[in-house]
């Protein structure tokens, strides 16, 4: 059995894809178990490969997975107490980044600037794994009671600094609804009433907020359907990769070299006013590198991306 950890949310399962699978090519025999929150194992069944999650919240306990673990793999982070989490299920080897306060030194160094896609490749790659970061895509879900062709605007984000400020999105849903889009917007369950004020703010109905009605499969294709997706770095944008969705993502205060998507995807645009020198932050509002981008420069990279798809399209005829 092989058992990786990747006990996170939904842009860090996407940006792992290119890993896991790696895994069962390197594996084809072996059971691959990916211990992971429960909530995600409908995002799970669409990376493929992935025999079972083995339901795990955080870095508190990891149940045993019934079987001796031939590998445990640390997706999940640098160490050590990730390191130790892995070593209590008592495998027979451990892929991981070096890790000397958790006795582990056989992997390699970590990179803070690394991008996220990169980074488990390059940990696989130093076992002798070999992994392609471009193979991102997600298969679509079977699901088909949600609307297609739709424009999501994703306002939240579990990170407070790494929301546009809500006023903007607003304004965004009412341009983007005179120039003929069917805007929805979606977030969690925590983020329904803000979302729904942004919804009325931008005049649309009531049923345009998916906030806290969907769960990840039905988040996943909606994505997968939509003609765009605007939003901060989280979960979503890497949901628009996984299914070559067009989108804008906006950045801050973490850079895209980071977490972007893939740099040759011409339906892909990001925002970035990192990068300069910027006042402290109070952790009120939206943190000044988000508060830097403004409506016309996401209409600006709005009308970049359609030129992209209507390129796309008549190369395709």
């Amino acid at each position: 059995m092989i058992v990786a950890l990747r006990a996170l949310g939904v842009g860090d399962l996407a940006t792992a894809v290119p890993a896991l699978r790696a895994l069962r090519a390197a594996y084809p025999d072996r059971e691959l178990v990916l211990a992971a929150p429960a909530w995600l194992a409908p995002l799970v069944e669409l990376v493929g490969g992935v025999d079972r999650v083995l339901p795990t919240a955080g870095l508190d306990r990891l149940t045993r997975p019934g079987a001796a673990v031939e590998v445990a793999v640390n997706l999940h982070g640098r160490g050590p107490d990730s390191h130790r989490l892995l070593a209590t299920v008592g495998p027979h080897r451990l892929l991981a980044f070096a890790n000397a306060e958790a006795g582990h030194l056989d992997g390699p160094a970590w990179d803070d600037d690394e991008h996220e896609v990169a980074r488990w490749c390059r940990l696989l790659a130093a076992y002798g794994i070999a992994a392609d970061p471009t193979d991102l895509d997600l298969r679509r879900p079977a699901t088909t009671s949600l609307p297609t062709g739709v424009t999501v605007l994703h306002p939240g984000s579990k990170v407070p600094a790494k929301r546009w400020p809500p006023g903007r999105y607003a304004a965004l849903a009412r341009t983007l609804t005179a120039r003929g889009h069917r805007v929805v917007l979606t977030g969690s369950a925590r983020e329904r009433d803000p979302v729904a004020r942004v919804a009325a703010e931008a005049g649309l109905p009531a049923e345009a907020v998916f906030a806290g009605r969907t769960d990840v499969a039905e988040l996943a294709a909606l994505v997968a359907g939509a003609r765009l997706v605007v939003s901060g770095d989280t979960g979503v944008a890497h949901l628009a990769t996984g299914y070559r969705t067009p989108s804008v993502v906006l950045f801050g205060p973490v850079p895209p070299s980071r977490w972007g998507p893939p740099p040759e995807r011409r339906r892909h645009r990001v925002l970035w006013a990192g990068g300069g020198a910027w006042p402290d932050w109070d952790g009120v509002g939206s943190h000044p590198t988000m508060a830097a981008l403004d409506l016309d420069q996401v209409l600006a990279a709005v009308d970049e991306v359609e030129r992209a798809v209507r390129a796309d399209r008549a190369v395709a005829a």
